[in-house]
């Protein structure tokens, strides 16, 4: 076996934190900040241009010491181990987890079944920044010799989320190409897309490991029947590239080989963006600036591999979920980038969290009867602060967050910055202390109005502030959340790099497909049969 099988529940560090939870759950972050002047420089971890703090968690030195134990008894340093070299941690798939790989160095040596991957990683880098340059350039041109203006990647989950966050979040840095994702298989989403569209000067890249899956090749056929309208088949090679295994598939939709960029099945699809699946980003913003966020995730895998836990960012991050999420019984987390860059972050996360740590089977096969998984929520503050944040603060749910900031601005108004990062420091602030009802009675406050304005307070935050949004700093961000994915799934014990459970619904809904034909009937439930029903009379 490649990983660790042990039940967490049954380790004694568990058994500690149930009792120590007990005897601290109802403590007042308040207290903790009065009894120890020095708490904030124990709980911050400073690491290259990420400081982050995580002293506002409902946690004393005891509980951290716990948690570290806890990382220990599951051998979490012998899993980190077995993933960055190459051993079948997917082990239901039977395969190896190596996006760590796409952003190692040239130098590296990383084996899978016995063959170094690093220079067919390489061959596949260099294509790209060729491929890159010549789009970017103005070298490669469409049919009727113009230089591409668009870029539309057309792909679904990983195929998406990740290039279109990277995209939207690094827009400061882009060239003159206007890059557009297709993903949903909704017929208005892809015709919304193609009328702001020359077909003369837009370039297609279709991303989809098996070119089997049903909304990217809909899109894609039907995107290609648009074109077809303007230009010859012959064209198609000029103006379609495709991140694909299925070579023959690619092939006889038109694309010409040349323009195949390949894919590895030790990369999930949504940890996929560092593979060729990152072309839109390279595209998008020039392959230096893709490369610099390849640099940056590596940085943060070095981090990962090589820090002591007590001090290993998403080593920490993990521990903190855990202990919400597994004693408070906290279900949900919050992700609050202050900025408007990110604006996709928090979308993109719940792919990646949540379809890796949703399971109920743990690594021996059986069934699970502790809390795994978190959901994963989120908007940019400030806009986040005038929708949700009253359930943040006053709601009956306990929901830590993440607060993420940076100390510089990129377009330099220091007056917007200014307002923007008092904002951020304050919700942390107002979340740790709430408000007294003596503080409120100070302020006149009529006697029956008194107990709608206390606000307990006591709410966990993590605060990481980063030096300045950049395709670097990006990278260690999104790979800090991957490594924190991992550890997560260390301590539940569980697969999280299969996903069966996106299966059944595409299945069931090829069976429904046929049935819009009359080609088949199909046994179903009364209420699928009615809605069904309706739907035929009706559409």
């Amino acid at each position: 076996m490649a990983l660790p099988n042990i039940n967490p529940t049954t380790t004694n560090s568990w058994k500690k934190l149930e009792e120590h939870f007990e005897a601290i759950k109802n403590i007042h972050m308040k207290d903790l900040f009065a009894k120890d002047k020095n708490r904030a420089n124990t709980f911050t971890v400073k690491w290259d241009d990420f400081y982050v703090d995580f002293s506002k968690n409902r946690i004393t030195e005891e509980t951290f010491k716990y948690l570290l134990e806890l990382a220990d008894e599951v051998k979490l340093k012998e899993a980190i181990e077995s993933q960055f070299s190459g051993e079948i941690i997917n082990q239901t798939e039977g395969r190896a987890v190596l996006h760590s790989a796409l952003r190692a160095p040239e130098s590296y040596n990383v084996k899978v079944d016995g063959e170094n991957v690093i220079p067919e990683v390489y061959q596949v880098k260099r294509k790209i920044e060729a491929f890159t340059k010549e789009v970017v350039n103005g070298d490669r041109k469409g049919y009727t010799g113009k230089p591409f203006t668009d870029v539309v990647n057309i792909g679904i989950g990983g195929s998406d989320l990740g290039p279109a966050m990277v995209v939207d979040s690094l827009q400061y840095y882009k060239n003159h190409l206007t890059t557009h994702f297709v993903s949903n298989v909704d017929g208005d989403h892809v015709n919304e897309v193609i009328k702001k569209l020359n077909p003369e000067t837009t370039l297609f890249v279709v991303v989809s490991k098996t070119f089997t899956t049903q909304e990217t090749l809909s899109n894609a056929n039907t995107i290609k029947s648009w074109f077809l309208k303007h230009a010859s088949a012959n064209d198609i090679a000029k103006h379609f590239v495709a991140v694909s295994t299925n070579i023959d598939s690619v092939k006889n939709f038109g694309i010409d080989p040349n323009n195949i960029f390949p894919m590895w099945d030790w990369v999930g699809g949504r940890f996929s963006l560092w593979s060729a699946v990152g072309l839109s980003i390279s595209l998008a913003v020039g392959y230096n600036n893709y490369d610099s966020l390849l640099k940056g995730a590596h940085k943060m895998d070095k981090h990962f591999k090589s820090e002591d836990f007590g001090s290993n960012i998403p080593v920490v991050l993990a521990l903190m979920s855990i202990w919400y999420n597994n004693f408070f019984g906290a279900e949900s987390e919050a992700v609050i980038p202050y900025s408007q860059y990110l604006n996709q972050f928090a979308t993109y996360l719940q792919q990646g969290i949540m379809e890796s740590n949703g399971k109920s089977i743990d690594r021996n096969g059986n069934s699970i009867d502790y809390e795994t998984g978190t959901l994963i929520w989120g908007e940019p503050g400030t806009n986040s602060q005038h929708a949700f944040f009253q359930l943040i603060h006053q709601g009956t749910k306990l929901i830590p967050a993440d607060f993420i900031g940076f100390t510089k601005s990129l377009h330099g108004n220091q007056d917007h910055q200014d307002k923007l990062i008092s904002n951020f420091l304050a919700q942390t602030e107002a979340l740790l202390n709430g408000k007294t009802k003596s503080d409120v009675v100070a302020e006149g406050t009529k006697e029956d109005i008194i107990p709608f304005k206390v606000f307990q307070g006591n709410k966990p935050t993590n605060t990481i502030f980063i030096n300045k949004l950049s395709p670097e700093s990006l990278g260690k961000l999104i790979a800090m959340y991957e490594h924190k994915i991992f550890v997560q799934g260390i301590i539940w014990n569980i697969f999280s790099y299969d996903q069966f459970g996106v299966e059944l619904g595409k299945q069931l809904a090829s069976k429904i497909l046929q049935e819009f034909s009359g080609e088949v009937k199909n046994e179903h439930d009364n209420s699928t049969s009615n809605l069904l029903k309706y739907y035929k009379e009706n559409a």
